[in-house]
């Protein structure tokens, strides 16, 4: 059977380690900062990027080379590449593009954390950022883009606001305007969406979530579709199409071709910034992706089972949840996400940011964590936590109100979930 026909399941499994003869069947841990060669000329060639290898694990390291495949292979996509972070994942997929006077544009309704890391942290450098309504026209969010533009940037499943993205109204936009798309993907996972499939260009996660799935390790990871054309719009991208000074004069896009865009990320921005996953941490993601495909399967069937529960809960405010058939984005989710829509939900609590404080205190095996999307169901109230960095007209374009809750639903036994959740609302 061809590799390329293998499903997620198999690819969760058997992807990215590839022992020969005699070699740990298991994915090893290459605890090593340095690579051993016979001759100086040998070490020369890697860092010249006229020949392939590891000499320094702060650039790349086997084992995290063997989980980005295993991932990019799960997208879809050409090249990939480990990040320490999900954080860091942000920052290089666009610091790889643009410079200090450069701009970009990005969905509002995304990650707190994204928020703040682009409109405060990376305006610093010099980069400006327009944020748009994702669910405005094509020709309105279009006129956000400037002759400066280098990217357009959104969240298939938003955290926390659980906005659906319409990938193929983004991929519209940004291709006709000559810049790529780059989609997180972090909720959905390739289990239940492969962006790369409706026209995104390059997808990003913080496999800290659903991906390690057990609250072990935190990592990010970029994957590259290696679509989009560098040299059609050359004029736009001049660190891939033309010569880097600091390797002889290589050109990335003409050199590596569809690996352009991760070997520059690697050679330039890792080397220089060493955002690098350990290996001890890629392992253990290696390991949550293994069952990946079964998690997210629970996750979502729990998930949808909570959230049609809350729905018709009289202490229940509103509830925000794709999956449902009366949600604003029902039939968003059922063309991205068929197979479900993760275990995150949002809702709000009758009587306000109070009473939705007291039902998260009263939740019993429901812990209080600043995380989501591992086996554990867990609760966060965002306002005061993960976004409390925004300002009430930067919350509101989040979608992140006062009494919302966003519950991360585990892969715990449905009944005791329900159960939980039931006691802690009858208290308030």
């Amino acid at each position: 059977m061809s590799e390329k026909k293998l499903k997620p399941g198999t690819i969760c499994v058997q992807g990215g380690w590839k022992p020969k003869k005699g070699e740990s069947r298991v994915l090893p841990i290459i605890q090593s900062t340095t690579f051993k060669y016979d001759t100086i000329e040998q070490m020369g060639d890697l860092f010249d990027l006229k020949a392939a290898g590891y000499f320094y694990t702060r650039l790349q390291n086997p084992t995290n080379d063997s989980v980005a495949a295993k991932i990019t292979e799960l997208e879809g996509g050409a090249a990939g590449m480990l990040t320490s972070s999900g954080q860091a994942a942000s920052f290089f997929a666009i610091f790889n593009l643009c410079s200090a006077g450069d701009h970009f544009v990005s969905a509002s309704t995304i990650y707190g954390g994204t928020y703040n890391l682009f409109a405060v942290t990376m305006k610093k450098m010099g980069i400006d950022v327009t944020f748009v309504d994702q669910d405005a026209d094509e020709d309105e969010i279009a006129k956000a883009i400037q002759p400066n533009t280098k990217l357009l940037f959104g969240e298939t499943l938003a955290n926390p606001a659980l906005a659906v993205l319409d990938i193929e109204k983004f991929a519209r936009i940004a291709h006709s305007n000559g810049i790529p798309l780059i989609i997180d993907n972090t909720f959905p996972t390739p289990v239940n969406c492969r962006p790369f499939e409706w026209g995104a260009d390059i997808v990003i996660h913080s496999t800290t979530k659903y991906m390690d799935g057990h609250a072990t390790s935190v990592g990010g990871c970029i994957v590259d579709s290696g679509n989009f054309d560098w040299d059609k719009y050359a004029e736009k991208f001049p660190g891939l199409t033309t010569p880097d000074d600091s390797y002889h004069g290589v050109v990335y896009s003409s050199t590596f071709g569809k690996g352009a865009y991760i070997t520059k990320a690697t050679v330039q921005l890792m080397r220089d910034l060493g955002a690098i996953q350990a290996p001890q941490n890629a392992f253990l993601t290696n390991i949550g992706l293994e069952t990946l495909d079964l998690r997210v399967k629970k996750h979502s069937s729990n998930g949808q089972a909570v959230a049609e529960f809350l729905s018709k809960h009289d202490k229940v405010e509103w509830i925000v949840y794709p999956g449902l058939k009366d949600d604003k984005y029902y039939d968003l989710a059922q063309k991205y996400l068929p197979n479900g829509s993760s275990g995150v939900i949002s809702f709000g609590i009758k009587g306000g940011e109070e009473k939705c404080k007291q039902f998260i205190n009263n939740l019993e095996f429901v812990a209080v964590v600043t995380h989501v999307a591992d086996a554990r169901s867990s609760v966060l109230h965002p306002a005061s936590t993960t976004h409390r960095q925004l300002n009430a007209e930067q919350l509101k374009e989040a979608g992140v109100t006062p009494e919302l809750v966003r519950l991360s639903v585990g892969i715990e036994d449905i009944e005791d979930i329900l159960a939980d959740i039931e006691q802690a609302l009858e208290k308030i």
